[in-house]
């Protein structure tokens, strides 16, 4: 089984196919939840020939009202930490799993730039959250580079993280 390391080194097909064959092995659904990148990580899933077995739903919410009528971010939650921030991340991959049924879900939520960004939240700062509709591993990156390059490497982030999260999974059900 590759390291996340190795993981680092697949490109966009090749982490998606490699995220089907662990979807289908251990018989999961996934979903996205995506802000800052647009529909990025549901569109490297779902170009790999059969991913609609293991992904049926995502959800592009861009604008907070989005965030908190498709995915449930309740609005206190938004106004208290902003949309690129842990707590909405944590509250879009629970809501994408409640709403979609899958059973993991990725979040992400951050600023691309080229405006958008603050001292606290600079452009680059992207929140990605992984995880079901009862826990998420959350992590905080500063991608450098224009909107395009930080966009991609949230994608990038999104599908290693969901394939480092089911190589666990597997790993951990072939140990019982």
């Amino acid at each position: 089984m590759p390291s996340e390391a190795s993981l680092k080194n697949l490109d966009l097909t090749q982490l998606a196919q490699r995220l089907g064959q662990l979807c289908q092995q251990l018989g999961v659904e996934v979903t996205a939840a995506e802000s800052c990148t647009g529909g990025g990580i549901a569109s490297a899933i779902t170009a790999v020939a059969g991913s609609s077995a293991y992904f049926t739903t995502g959800y592009v919410t861009y604008a907070n009202a989005a965030k908190t009528r498709l995915l449930g971010v309740p609005e206190a939650t938004l106004a208290e930490h902003g949309a690129v921030s842990e707590a909405v991340v944590n509250a879009m991959a629970t809501g994408a799993c409640r709403e979609s049924g899958a059973d993991l879900a990725v979040a992400v939520s951050g600023v691309a730039g080229p405006d958008g960004g603050s001292e606290a939240k600079p452009v680059g700062t992207v929140w990605l959250a992984w995880g079901n509709a009862e826990s998420q591993q959350v992590k905080c990156f500063h991608f450098p580079g224009d909107r395009q390059a930080v966009r991609e490497q949230a994608v990038r982030e999104g599908l290693v993280g969901l394939v480092a999260h089911l190589r666990d999974q597997a790993q951990n059900s072939e140990k019982k």
